[in-house]
């Protein structure tokens, strides 16, 4: 046996024994018989007090926070054998390959060791309330999910994405996050790691605090199905919504590039690329007050369309937000038919349509499509193409029918592509399809869906291509 690992083994049966034969907890014990039980089995591995320390001189996690850190219902779960091990390569990886087994008490011990924690090992860094949950949006936590990845947070730990765990197996599993973590405490540790394990591996992020607080929206969540998200547009401000301030602040932002009139043609508007949308065409009664709350609140980047279009929330705040929403939905109403249908069963709309298309890379371009063209798998791409695409179902530009004229899509320039040209289809492959959709086609307003899993994104091309006439 490998000697280091045999003394980690070694002190954990110690523990293991230790605990077992101590005495059971009653319900009348106090905290001096609950500290009692921590000295005699706990200790022997975490430690309680004193300043952190590198993972590489310890046996097991601190407990010197314990009582910030944790969510009692889970501390329970853990002390009482019901919870997955934390650590799936062990905490000292260096020493052992695998999880250890760590000691099991009854509910009634397990309540007294977290009363025990919960007076004795607060974390004077964490401010209580620094982190609302409740006002965790739906888009904080989709954006809180990339930044998880493009800080390289996947790297070390595990979380679960479409059902599936994804992700390192070096520290902490994340994939129930949302039902372990007090959130001000993982905020505190989010701001600098290595606040509380030094030199241990612990990676510091180049993230602005907005970030920070996404990414925990995004961890909030995890392990949380029934997890229940924040709608702003529900917020005082705007049952107090005015049609009048929203009309001077689209004047004194929006028609620089929208026009004054919505149509497209304000001043910044003839040399970029794509164009504004043309307001004046939608209908903005019909578009989803979520799509419309997030495009003027968080920008055209981070809905995956033109940054161009830039985040006003923090310029005229959420009470202009709402204001200039009031404004858009009673000025305009949109044209009374866009659509162009010609006889004779044939595509309807221009076909095929001129566009300067970037091509994909060559290793898109070789894909074709892994899934079958059966029925089952065209009609969850027509799901998906109606109705719950995100952020944004397909037909709301791209028409009900494939035409490319929905409503939205009246707004934009070029238009949206028309699916049923079967002169375009034909030319289009697998692979292209695939990365237009998920990454959007610059000079267009055409947006990114780089959250729909692979295997929508292959559903919903077989859909449009059923749509070929």
């Amino acid at each position: 046996m490998n000697v280091r690992r045999g003394v980690v083994i070694g002190s954990a049966l110690l523990a293991l024994v230790g605990f077992m034969s101590s005495p059971r907890l009653s319900f009348g014990s106090d905290q001096v018989r609950a500290k009692e039980l921590i000295q005699q089995a706990c200790v022997q591995c975490h430690r309680l007090e004193g300043q952190p320390d590198s993972r590489f001189n310890l046996r097991a996690p601190d407990l010197i926070w314990a009582g910030s850190k944790y969510k009692r219902t889970w501390l329970i779960g853990w002390l009482t054998g019901k919870e997955a091990p934390l650590y799936v390569k062990g905490y000292r990886w260096d020493l052992s390959e695998g999880a250890m087994k760590h000691p099991v008490v009854t509910e009634t011990e397990a309540n007294a060791i977290a009363d025990y924690l919960d007076k004795n090992n607060q974390d004077p860094r964490v401010k209580v309330g620094a982190y609302d949950v409740t006002k965790v949006t739906k888009f904080e936590a989709t954006f809180g999910g990339v930044a998880f990845k493009a800080h390289a947070c996947l790297g070390c730990h595990t979380i679960e994405e479409n059902g599936k765990l994804i992700g390192g197996q070096q520290s902490a599993a994340l994939e129930k996050a949302g039902q372990r973590y007090n959130m001000d405490w993982l905020f505190r540790f989010g701001l600098n790691p290595q606040d509380f394990t030094p030199h241990s591996g612990e990676f510091l992020a180049d993230a602005t605090e907005p970030q920070l607080r996404a990414v925990l929206g995004f961890l909030a969540a995890q392990g949380a199905p029934d997890f229940k998200f924040y709608e702003p547009w529900t917020a005082p401000e705007f049952g107090k919504a005015s049609v009048g301030r929203g009309k001077v602040i689209y004047k004194e932002y929006c028609m620089q590039c929208h026009g004054a009139a919505g149509k497209g043609d304000g001043p910044a508007a003839a040399t970029i690329e794509p164009k504004p949308a043309i307001h004046a065409n939608i209908n903005f009664s019909e578009v989803p007050t979520e799509y419309l709350y997030n495009m003027v609140n968080h920008g055209g980047a981070a809905m995956g369309k033109s940054a161009n279009m830039p985040y006003w929330g923090l310029t005229i705040g959420q009470q202009g937000v709402a204001d200039v929403m009031a404004y858009l939905k009673a000025t305009f109403k949109g044209v009374p038919d866009m659509a162009a249908a010609q006889s004779g069963g044939g595509p309807t709309g221009v076909c095929p349509q001129e566009r300067k298309t970037v091509k994909a890379p060559g290793d898109f371009l070789s894909k074709t499509n892994p899934l079958p063209a059966s029925a089952e798998t065209v009609n969850a791409g027509k799901t998906l193409f109606l109705q719950t695409a995100q952020p944004v179902a397909c037909a709301m530009c791209h028409g009900k029918d494939g035409n490319g004229q929905g409503f939205m899509g009246a707004a934009l320039v070029p238009p949206p592509r028309n699916f049923t040209c079967g002169k375009l289809m034909k030319d289009l492959s697998d692979g292209q399809l695939f990365w237009i959709i998920k990454n959007g086609s610059p000079g267009t307003g055409m947006m990114s869906f780089a959250g729909l899993p692979d295997e929508q994104v292959w559903q919903l091309i077989h859909y449009v291509r059923s749509l070929a006439k």
